[in-house]
């Protein structure tokens, strides 16, 4: 892995971010500063916490932190996602199908951040030697 671009989540959270964006750009005008605003911020968070995290890798917890942001965030995306559907029966099979992708990028996190807590190794910290008890 040379780059955050090079993880599959954030290739799904910034692809569903755009996408998102554009969606909530058709939403009814006064809807554009209410929820419109809210899914845009939390859409695009999931991305964020996860470059953040990144740049953060060789600190495990600091890591996992913010993987731990990103599925929240995740969370945070299908509330909205769904008082717009509950709100605007027009919009009911498109945020379905954003709550559908949503609820898979957040098994995605889960599951890396279960394979981050398990397998992330401490080759990323440099100048650390293992640490030896004397008998």
């Amino acid at each position: 892995m040379k780059s955050y671009k090079d993880l599959e989540i954030y290739k799904i959270s910034y692809d569903l971010a755009v996408k998102v964006h554009k969606f909530s750009l058709t939403l009814p005008s006064y809807e554009m500063y209410e929820e419109g605003s809210q899914v845009r911020k939390s859409s695009k968070g999931i991305t964020s916490c996860i470059v953040e995290g990144y740049g953060r890798k060789r600190y495990k917890a600091e890591f996992i932190k913010f993987l731990v942001y990103a599925h929240a965030s995740c969370d945070e995306t299908i509330q909205h996602l769904n008082f717009i559907g509950d709100t605007h029966n027009d919009y009911v099979s498109k945020v379905k199908s954003f709550i559908d992708s949503y609820e898979e990028l957040g098994a995605k996190i889960n599951r890396f951040t279960n394979y981050v807590e398990k397998e992330w190794n401490s080759k990323w910290v440099p100048n650390t030697k293992p640490v030896t008890r004397n008998s």
